[in-house]
């Protein structure tokens, strides 16, 4: 089998490879693995160094807008993952372009080469955000698409011409919708590094607005072992939901932070909300759980000290980025 992931030096695609290299997805454990990455800003061959001597993977730089070597790339692969995705809400509000480009129209010239070498399966790795907001309940699969930012709107863009794909030519084509994801490797741009490495540093941490926005937390080994199961069982022209099942407000979720860190309320500064700040996100993960047998394993209260410890222990490899972006808020 002949596996090619896009996007894989980011944080969820590199959590994906990590952990099938090691084993730890036993359908695909005599797969050939080519990560596709344009190392943007938010990637990072290093996130991948603990797999890059396994004689089943294979590196390659480059943009998957790239018709040319996409077209390469996919003759003889038997499934594509496309975890490529410009996703920072903020910079998708200053600079709208660079989502379009790869969310959309990214994700367009991978599914036409997928197309013309005839892939077994075409995984789209897309994001609950696409559904916008809801105030009560939860979204499932068959809910409208009404996104609030030009990443959201990107993402949604990628996910229909996705679903155009499979209803126009038949393609097998399944996409997973998943809630905020959080564990080791994330680039500190999102809230949990952020927060933990800001705390690490002795510096203030920046909370939205009144703080009330809620979230469902996923752990990153959670999202992909869904996204495996999708992969493998999936229905083709199906969507799937994948969540934590940990709801938290910012304020709450600041509050874990700040007593895993041992800080105190002092480090909060309240800083002018997101511009369209969707309020709160919920998926209901029916669909997944009673098809494939999803469920979350990782605790949440555990995941986060284990995301605590590795960021504490990991300085190395966050401040680097950090510095280079010049992160604080």
């Amino acid at each position: 089998m002949r596996i090619l992931v896009t996007g894989a030096a980011g944080f969820i695609g590199s959590s994906y490879v990590r952990t099938l290299l090691n084993g730890g997805y036993p359908k695909f454990a005599d797969a050939s693995v080519t990560v596709l990455d344009k190392l943007t800003y938010a990637g990072n061959e290093a996130n991948l160094e603990p797999v890059a001597r396994s004689s089943q993977y294979e590196f390659v730089e480059g943009d998957i807008a790239d018709a040319g070597l996409v077209d390469e790339l996919v003759q003889g692969t038997d499934v594509v993952l496309n975890f490529a995705a410009e996703t920072h809400v903020d910079r998708s509000i200053t600079g709208a372009a660079a989502f379009v480009a790869t969310n959309v129209a990214g994700t367009q010239t991978l599914l036409d080469a997928s197309l013309r070498h005839r892939v077994g399966r075409f995984v789209q790795v897309s994001t609950d955000e696409v559904y916008g907001s809801i105030a009560e309940g939860s979204w499932d699969e068959r809910h409208i698409l009404e996104p609030s930012s030009p990443y959201s709107a990107a993402k949604a863009g990628g996910d229909l011409i996705a679903r155009a794909y499979a209803t126009t030519y038949g393609m097998d084509v399944v996409i997973t919708r998943c809630s905020n994801n959080y564990g080791p490797y994330q680039f500190p741009e999102k809230v949990m590094p952020l927060f933990i490495t800001n705390l690490i540093d002795g510096l203030p941490v920046p909370l939205y607005g009144d703080g009330l926005n809620v979230r469902d937390w996923l752990h990153v080994d959670d999202h992909c072992r869904g996204i495996q199961l999708v992969a493998e069982s999936g229905r083709a022209g199906e969507v799937y939901n994948i969540g934590g099942g940990t709801e938290l407000t910012n304020r709450e979720l600041t509050e874990r932070l700040l007593a895993a860190c041992g800080a105190g309320w002092d480090m909060v500064e309240y800083v002018e909300d997101r511009l369209g700040h969707d309020r709160r996100y919920s998926v209901d993960i029916t669909k997944i759980a009673t098809e494939l047998g999803y469920a979350p394993e990782v605790d949440f209260d555990r995941g986060l000290a284990e995301t605590v410890k590795w960021f504490q222990d990991n300085e190395a490899w966050w401040r680097p980025l950090k510095e280079r972006a010049a992160l604080t808020r």
